[in-house]
């Protein structure tokens, strides 16, 4: 025969057919002998030794099915208790955890009562396993306790790393409200470099005409500049050549004056003649002079 384990322990830990030797217990199975030991179903109701006494039926006709088991009366019982929500007075106050999600509060609740569970299971186990009779047929139920224990640690590590994905989940969504808050303000100055920088090349290409147009004048002014030396230079030359006329033709009238002897009354009125032409301008009333001089 297979091992017992705790399929038959029925609600308390401990087997109905149990006997005081393995044979006894493998008679018991086999003739469907069976009685609920005080000891140990003490806390069990009668709703639910019903349910096991109607699943331990050898008429298979008479055994419950599945969904007679679903639709049990003490099956019914535990799942309206556990759906039935706990009701407060309208004076409570409200608690920090309102402020939570209904996951939020959920979970940790589920894991404190898992965990209590567990250790009220580990206790009632090792106290029922202690004081049955040496039975070799039971699996090892400081095994399933560990287990259970297990299970429930990691159900702890892995509501530990929900929380951390949340709180990485929210760090993030900060972290891209930021980025879109810089990236709006970036664009924003952005388009405003861009209109100061086309206003700056406008004033630039503007100043650049302002400068080839002065550049221009300054060409324009360069060559006004150049044709007045040149007629300035055309105009000494031809100074040049006319005071250097005129300096012949004043030593050759003192020439002509000296080589006369005149008296001192006609020596004096040529000089002050030949003074009042070298007043006069270098134009044609100093040659009109020289020429009428000449004439006399």
């Amino acid at each position: 025969h297979e091992p017992l384990g705790l399929e038959a322990d029925m609600l308390s830990g401990a087997s109905p057919f149990l006997g005081e030797t393995k044979q006894d217990t493998l008679a018991n199975i086999s003739a469907m002998n069976y009685e609920f030991d005080e000891e140990f179903f003490c806390r069990t109701s009668e709703l639910a030794k019903s349910f096991i006494r109607q699943l331990l039926e050898r008429d298979k006709m008479k055994r419950l099915t599945i969904q007679d088991a679903l639709n049990h009366p003490w099956i019914k019982s535990n799942e309206y208790k556990e759906e039935t929500p706990i009701t407060k007075t309208p004076d409570q106050t409200k608690t920090p955890d309102q402020t939570k999600t209904p996951d939020q509060t959920k979970t940790p609740k589920k894991r404190e009562r898992r965990q209590l569970k567990t250790k009220r299971l580990k206790e009632y186990t090792m106290k029922s396993h202690s004081s049955m009779p040496p039975n070799n047929t039971y699996v090892n139920f400081e095994r399933f306790v560990q287990v259970v224990e297990d299970i429930s640690r990691m159900e702890g590590s892995f509501t530990g790393l929900a929380s951390a994905h949340d709180s990485l989940q929210e760090d993030i969504d900060a972290l891209v409200s930021v980025y879109n808050h810089k990236e709006s303000w970036y664009k924003e100055e952005s388009e405003g470099v861009r209109h100061q920088l086309s206003q700056i090349r406008y004033e630039f290409r503007k100043v650049e005409a302002m400068k080839r147009s002065l550049q221009d004048e300054m060409k324009v002014v360069d060559v006004s500049v150049s044709d007045v030396s040149a007629r300035y230079q055309e105009r000494k030359r031809h100074f040049d050549a006319l005071r250097q006329e005129l300096s012949d033709e004043l030593k050759w009238v003192q020439e002509v004056v000296g080589s006369c002897n005149f008296s001192t009354v006609f020596n004096n009125d040529v000089n002050e003649a030949l003074k009042e032409m070298l007043n006069r301008s270098c134009g044609g009333d100093l040659l009109s002079g020289i020429i009428e001089y000449r004439r006399v």
